[in-house]
């Protein structure tokens, strides 16, 4: 990305400003990394546990991380796209009433009201999602969420025709209960058309005037009559241009809208996919064994090569596939952990008498390894999202201390309410909420990473980079690696451009 002239003074002003909206960023993503800690050790309890236990000798270590690692990320992208769809919707309130207008339209009630919404959304889809999960797990087991995962994917294309329908239908629903540029364009059109009649009646009396040689005294009259003249004029063209930016403005909120709706429906796909492939596997049988390996890579190639081979390649496309091979690492890991357990006991001689006991340990290890993982990249997947739409927000409107610290406040006030509400919300509703939370806390962080290439200076960007890294790691103590591993991620979603 180019380099852009955004300057607060001398490098070393531009460092310190830098330095200091980065920390912000940083201390609010190293401020939720105790809580999902909390969260995921809360869910490797016994109780909430136990459902995975049980069937992870159904589906095989594999189909349970497969599993495990497309739900989280369902829940995440869906919790997402619902955040960015309610922000659409109530920017698109806006612009339709004409809130809104060509002399200040970034007015500050609707960045406010658009984005406390998105988050908001966020937040509590994730929290629904998640105690809705937590419901089926326990009540219906893996194959029950298996189910419920397959049948969410299927129905999702309809539900996007459906929903597209719906947008129109409210759109135009919008503009037909505004219709207050067509009053003022009539309300100028009378006016023009009195004042012309006005003008031709000041010509007569000025053409007898001068055949009677008498002298005028009417230039105050033709004076006011040019300025309100001049004021139409100017009325006129602020009418045209404030029709132009609302049109512009809900053109580029239908294109977001339109982008996440499909994101959100095809998505999805190819980590369902895998996840079922591996679950079948594991219902016939065969969830260890090694050809399993080779058939899950045999799908992953040919999804892949699909997608990528597509001439009109679309950022759900890629999403897809980065989630896809995510779904795999996490079933890998959750095997290994497995293994590791079996290697462990050969290592210590354990003897076969204890061989229900090693059985036991492998699966609760494994039931652990795929829930955190799973989480874990719930948690890259929702704060690489708020990063796509925290760095173009930054890049395309240059709001960066706005979107900052009003992303980091929301969060905040978030973050306090869900550990209010935590003994309501449940396990699964906290988690879920959480990864919300996460969501808008990508959005602060993905605007800081953008920030960071828009200074004028390399002491601004190193300056917004320091002060990402040192508040990142100096709140979350104890997450180094998970830090190390998120703030890349948040740098790449935050400078690509997924419109």
């Amino acid at each position: 990305m180019a380099r852009t002239t955004l300057g607060a003074g001398s490098p070393l002003m531009e460092a310190m400003v830098g330095f200091a909206l980065g920390a912000i960023a940083g201390c609010l993503l190293g401020a939720t990394e105790d809580p999902v800690e909390k969260a995921v050790l809360a869910m490797s309890a016994a109780a909430p546990l136990k459902p995975l236990l049980e069937d992870i000798s159904t589906v095989g270590a594999l189909g349970l991380g497969t599993l495990m690692g497309a739900t989280a990320l369902t829940v995440a992208m869906t919790s997402m796209v619902a955040g960015v769809i309610l922000a659409a919707a109530v920017a698109s309130l806006f612009v339709s009433t004409r809130s809104c207008n060509s002399s200040n339209t970034e007015t500050i009630g609707l960045w406010m009201s658009a984005g406390t919404a998105g988050a908001f959304g966020t937040t509590l889809s994730g929290a629904t999602l998640g105690v809705v999960i937590e419901w089926i797990v326990k009540n219906f087991g893996m194959m029950g969420l298996l189910g419920a995962l397959s049948m969410f994917t299927v129905l999702k294309p309809p539900l996007n025709l459906l929903f597209n329908l719906l947008w129109k239908r409210g759109e135009a629903c919008c503009y037909m209960a505004s219709n207050d540029w067509a009053k003022e364009r009539e309300e100028i059109e009378m006016r023009e058309a009195e004042q012309r009649q006005r003008v031709a009646v000041r010509i007569e009396q000025k053409i007898l005037l001068l055949e009677e040689g008498s002298s005028s005294k009417e230039e105050s009259a033709w004076i006011t009559e040019r300025r309100q003249r001049q004021e139409l004029d100017r009325r006129r063209r602020q009418n045209q241009e404030a029709q132009l930016e609302q049109k512009n403005l809900q053109q580029g909120i239908d294109t977001v809208v339109a982008k996440h709706v499909d994101f959100l429906a095809f998505s999805g796909m190819p980590m369902t996919v895998v996840a079922v492939v591996t679950s079948g596997f594991g219902l016939f049988g065969y969830g260890n064994h090694p050809f399993v390996f080779v058939a899950i890579l045999l799908v992953l190639a040919l999804v892949a090569y699909g997608l990528l081979k597509s001439s009109n390649f679309k950022f759900w496309m890629s999403m897809g596939c980065m989630a896809m091979f995510v779904t795999f690492i996490v079933a890998v890991l959750t095997l290994h952990a497995g293994q590791v357990v079996i290697t462990s006991a050969m290592k210590m001689r354990r003897p076969a008498q204890d061989r229900e006991s090693i059985s036991a340990e492998m699966k609760h290890q494994s039931c652990v390894e795929a829930l955190s993982s799973a989480i874990f990249a719930a948690k890259l997947c929702q704060l690489g999202l708020g990063a796509t739409v925290g760095g173009p927000l930054v890049r395309y409107l240059a709001r960066e201390v706005r979107v900052i610290l009003g992303a980091a406040l929301v969060a905040m006030a978030l973050l306090g309410g869900i550990l209010v509400l935590s003994p309501v919300l449940g396990e699964g509703g906290k988690a879920g909420a959480l990864l919300g939370v996460v969501g808008v806390t990508g959005v602060c962080v993905g605007a800081a990473a953008a920030l960071s290439g828009r200074w004028s200076s390399w002491p601004g960007t190193l300056g917004t980079v320091a002060g990402l890294t040192v508040g990142a790691v100096q709140v979350g103590r104890g997450h180094v690696l998970n830090i190390g591993l998120q703030l890349p991620v948040a740098f790449i979603f935050a400078m690509s451009d997924p419109f």
